[in-house]
Protein backbone atom coordinates (compact mmCIF):
# COMPACT_ATOMS: atom_id res chain seq x y z
CA UNK A 1 0.00 0.00 0.00
CA UNK A 2 1.72 3.32 -0.63
CA UNK A 3 1.89 6.50 1.84
CA UNK A 4 -0.27 9.69 1.24
CA UNK A 5 2.45 11.69 -0.59
CA UNK A 6 3.24 14.52 1.69
CA UNK A 7 5.28 17.18 -0.85
CA UNK A 8 5.85 20.94 0.38
CA UNK A 9 3.41 23.87 -1.17
CA UNK A 10 6.35 24.86 -3.73
CA UNK A 11 4.38 21.88 -6.01
CA UNK A 12 1.76 25.51 -6.46
CA UNK A 13 4.68 27.05 -8.59
CA UNK A 14 5.83 24.56 -11.22
CA UNK A 15 4.23 24.60 -14.36
CA UNK A 16 2.82 21.39 -14.67
CA UNK A 17 0.83 21.73 -11.97
CA UNK A 18 -0.27 25.07 -13.31
CA UNK A 19 -1.44 23.74 -16.40
CA UNK A 20 -2.96 20.96 -14.55
CA UNK A 21 -5.26 22.85 -12.40
CA UNK A 22 -6.07 25.16 -15.44
CA UNK A 23 -7.22 21.81 -17.24
CA UNK A 24 -8.94 20.24 -14.53
CA UNK A 25 -10.66 23.71 -14.11
CA UNK A 26 -11.51 24.20 -17.77
CA UNK A 27 -12.37 20.15 -17.67
CA UNK A 28 -14.76 20.57 -14.35
CA UNK A 29 -16.47 24.05 -15.68
CA UNK A 30 -17.70 22.00 -19.08
CA UNK A 31 -18.80 18.95 -17.30
CA UNK A 32 -20.77 20.87 -14.79
CA UNK A 33 -22.29 23.09 -17.40
CA UNK A 34 -23.54 20.60 -19.36
CA UNK A 35 -24.75 18.79 -16.72
CA UNK A 36 -26.95 21.00 -14.84
CA UNK A 37 -27.75 22.96 -18.34
CA UNK A 38 -29.34 19.78 -19.42
CA UNK A 39 -30.82 19.43 -16.58
CA UNK A 40 -32.29 22.64 -16.76
CA UNK A 41 -33.24 22.45 -20.46
CA UNK A 42 -35.67 19.34 -19.45
CA UNK A 43 -38.45 21.27 -17.78
CA UNK A 44 -38.96 23.28 -21.16
CA UNK A 45 -38.00 21.07 -23.85
CA UNK A 46 -39.62 17.38 -22.84
CA UNK A 47 -42.77 16.92 -21.18
CA UNK A 48 -42.17 13.46 -20.07
CA UNK A 49 -40.16 13.38 -16.77
CA UNK A 50 -38.65 9.26 -18.19
CA UNK A 51 -37.41 10.80 -21.51
CA UNK A 52 -35.97 14.05 -19.66
CA UNK A 53 -34.06 11.87 -17.49
CA UNK A 54 -33.00 9.85 -19.78
CA UNK A 55 -31.83 13.16 -21.99
CA UNK A 56 -29.89 14.10 -18.93
CA UNK A 57 -28.63 10.70 -18.63
CA UNK A 58 -27.05 10.57 -22.27
CA UNK A 59 -25.12 14.48 -21.51
CA UNK A 60 -23.70 13.66 -18.60
CA UNK A 61 -22.62 10.12 -20.38
CA UNK A 62 -21.11 11.82 -22.98
CA UNK A 63 -19.76 15.02 -21.34
CA UNK A 64 -17.87 12.74 -18.75
CA UNK A 65 -16.01 10.90 -22.00
CA UNK A 66 -15.15 13.89 -23.62
CA UNK A 67 -13.68 15.81 -20.45
CA UNK A 68 -11.94 12.32 -19.12
CA UNK A 69 -10.41 12.25 -22.68
CA UNK A 70 -9.23 16.22 -22.77
CA UNK A 71 -8.10 16.33 -19.31
CA UNK A 72 -4.91 13.86 -19.93
CA UNK A 73 -2.92 16.96 -18.48
CA UNK A 74 -4.91 16.98 -15.19
CA UNK A 75 -6.06 13.36 -14.87
CA UNK A 76 -9.22 14.40 -15.69
CA UNK A 77 -10.58 13.89 -12.14
CA UNK A 78 -13.90 16.47 -12.34
CA UNK A 79 -14.74 14.55 -8.91
CA UNK A 80 -13.36 15.51 -5.60
CA UNK A 81 -14.08 11.72 -4.46
CA UNK A 82 -11.72 10.50 -7.53
CA UNK A 83 -9.29 13.26 -6.08
CA UNK A 84 -9.19 11.37 -2.76
CA UNK A 85 -9.32 8.28 -4.16
CA UNK A 86 -5.74 9.48 -6.00
CA UNK A 87 -4.63 10.80 -2.96
CA UNK A 88 -5.05 8.27 -0.54
CA UNK A 89 -3.71 5.81 -3.55
CA UNK A 90 -0.03 7.91 -3.32
CA UNK A 91 -0.68 9.15 -6.40
CA UNK A 92 -1.07 13.01 -5.87
CA UNK A 93 0.36 14.84 -3.07
CA UNK A 94 -2.16 16.02 -0.25
CA UNK A 95 -1.00 19.32 -1.32
CA UNK A 96 -2.00 19.04 -5.21
CA UNK A 97 -5.27 17.53 -3.72
CA UNK A 98 -6.36 20.46 -1.87
CA UNK A 99 -5.80 22.98 -4.87
CA UNK A 100 -7.90 20.25 -7.33
CA UNK A 101 -10.88 20.63 -4.73
CA UNK A 102 -10.45 24.33 -4.75
CA UNK A 103 -10.35 24.10 -8.38
CA UNK A 104 -13.39 21.75 -8.30
CA UNK A 105 -15.54 23.93 -6.62
CA UNK A 106 -14.96 26.83 -8.14
CA UNK A 107 -15.37 25.53 -11.97
CA UNK A 108 -18.37 23.99 -10.71
CA UNK A 109 -19.37 27.57 -8.80
CA UNK A 110 -18.25 29.70 -12.07
CA UNK A 111 -20.35 27.10 -14.04
CA UNK A 112 -23.44 27.64 -12.10
CA UNK A 113 -23.50 31.45 -11.93
CA UNK A 114 -22.86 31.60 -15.86
CA UNK A 115 -25.68 29.14 -16.30
CA UNK A 116 -28.03 31.56 -14.17
CA UNK A 117 -26.83 34.17 -15.79
CA UNK A 118 -27.89 32.85 -19.31
CA UNK A 119 -30.79 31.48 -18.27
CA UNK A 120 -32.16 34.48 -15.91
CA UNK A 121 -32.04 31.54 -12.77
CA UNK A 122 -31.70 28.33 -11.89
CA UNK A 123 -35.56 26.53 -12.49
CA UNK A 124 -34.74 22.75 -13.01
CA UNK A 125 -37.15 19.72 -11.37
CA UNK A 126 -33.78 17.54 -11.16
CA UNK A 127 -31.87 19.99 -8.46
CA UNK A 128 -28.86 18.52 -7.02
CA UNK A 129 -28.99 16.89 -9.24
CA UNK A 130 -11.66 4.57 -18.82
CA UNK A 131 -13.71 7.82 -21.04
CA UNK A 132 -16.56 6.44 -22.89
CA UNK A 133 -17.09 3.57 -20.02
CA UNK A 134 -17.35 6.07 -17.28
CA UNK A 135 -19.82 8.65 -19.41
CA UNK A 136 -21.74 5.34 -19.74
CA UNK A 137 -21.55 4.53 -16.05
CA UNK A 138 -22.38 7.77 -14.77
CA UNK A 139 -25.50 7.85 -16.94
CA UNK A 140 -26.80 4.12 -16.19
CA UNK A 141 -26.57 5.80 -12.28
CA UNK A 142 -28.46 9.01 -13.59
CA UNK A 143 -30.77 6.49 -15.26
CA UNK A 144 -31.60 4.24 -11.88
CA UNK A 145 -30.93 6.79 -9.22
CA UNK A 146 -32.32 10.33 -11.05
CA UNK A 147 -35.80 10.02 -9.88
CA UNK A 148 -35.41 9.69 -6.46
CA UNK A 149 -32.18 11.22 -5.35
CA UNK A 150 -30.42 13.53 -8.76
CA UNK A 151 -28.49 10.68 -8.70
CA UNK A 152 -25.30 13.29 -8.35
CA UNK A 153 -21.80 11.22 -7.66
CA UNK A 154 -20.07 14.23 -7.41
CA UNK A 155 -19.52 16.41 -4.78
CA UNK A 156 -18.00 19.36 -7.26
CA UNK A 157 -21.19 18.77 -9.24
CA UNK A 158 -23.22 19.19 -6.27
CA UNK A 159 -21.97 22.14 -4.79
CA UNK A 160 -22.48 24.66 -7.54
CA UNK A 161 -26.01 24.02 -8.20
CA UNK A 162 -26.26 24.26 -4.43
CA UNK A 163 -24.32 27.36 -4.12
CA UNK A 164 -26.06 29.48 -6.74
CA UNK A 165 -29.72 28.41 -5.60
CA UNK A 166 -29.56 28.12 -2.19
CA UNK A 167 -30.70 24.70 -2.30
CA UNK A 168 -28.68 22.32 0.28
CA UNK A 169 -31.56 19.80 0.32
CA UNK A 170 -31.62 16.48 -1.76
Amino acid sequence: MRKIDLRNHGEAAQPECIKALIVEFITTFFFVFAGVGSAMATDSLVGNTLVGLFAVAVAHAFVVAVMISAGHISGGHLNPAVTLGLLMGGHISIFRAFLYWIDQLLASSAACFLLSYLTGGMKSSLDGLGPLLTGFVVGANILAGGAFSGASMNPARSFGPALVSGNWTD
